[in-house]
């Protein structure tokens, strides 16, 4: 069993997430905002683990995160926000962030994500220039497969190994459907995109982990199929466009 300090500028969701953990056995101390997090995180020899809201008055999780790496380097952090979205997550994670959860979460989704954070690392395979490289979304842990798994006209199928917070594991299927690679090409005025299937691959990693974002659960029947090119895909592939390769 763990020690696991809560932060978080609501009583309720402060109480309700260490009445949840004390009964799986955890030991949970709360603060409510990030300056009391911080004195009581201290130097980080004392916590296993911390559950960190992002949004909070005086300092935001982001930036109390980048202080707790600070003092501690390996501290196991897990985020969690109402108001986020795949983008925040993904700046998480850069930080330092093990997992980030979106709110409202069920009491089974905080348990996964608590034990998937307290779990030993899984090795995974490193992530290339255009993937992003989440550890966990959700207590969901996604991994990429071998590259161009089917195709179809200009239908492209990737295949990810998705592990749920309690072990259990499928590999997914990713289809990005005819018309979205039609409308990626014409966003960005490209018939040919930098690094070929290597940039489709990274982009159905995108599209899964979205998924995993907005249901914490597998796909139904664990494939997902794309078709829409929405902002928040837009701006990820604007962001990939914009790094060298």
């Amino acid at each position: 069993m763990a020690n696991i300090l809560v932060v978080d500028d609501e009583n309720n969701i402060r109480l309700t997430i260490r009445l949840t953990l004390q009964h799986s056995g955890h030991t949970v101390q709360t603060a409510a905002d990030g300056i009391e997090g911080l004195e009581r995180f201290g130097n980080g020899l004392e916590w296993d683990l911390v559950l960190l809201d992002q949004r909070m008055p005086g300092m935001e999780g982001l930036e109390v995160l980048r202080e707790i790496r600070r003092r501690d380097p390996l501290a196991n952090v897990v985020m969690a926000t109402a108001f986020g979205t795949i983008d925040l997550a993904v700046e998480a994670m850069k930080v330092g962030a093990t997992d980030f959860l979106r709110k409202p979460f069920t009491a089974e989704t905080l348990r996964g994500a608590v034990q998937a954070a307290l779990a030993p690392p899984a090795p995974v395979f490193p992530p290339s220039q255009m993937s992003f490289g989440l550890t966990t979304i959700n207590g969901y842990r996604l991994e990429s497969r071998p590259a161009v798994t089917g195709r179809a006209g200009s239908e492209l199928r990737f295949l990810y190994r998705v592990t749920s917070p309690t072990g259990e594991h499928h590999d997914c299927t990713v289809v990005l459907e005819s018309l979205l690679v039609e409308l990626v090409k014409a966003h960005t005025d490209r018939e040919s995109l930098p690094g070929g299937d290597r940039f489709w691959h990274a982009l159905g990693e995108e599209c899964l982990a979205n998924y995993l974002w907005q249901n914490a659960d597998f796909p139904l029947t664990y494939e997902l199929s794309v078709s829409e090119l929405t902002s928040g895909l837009r701006r990820w592939i604007e962001a990939v466009l914009a790094v060298p390769a």
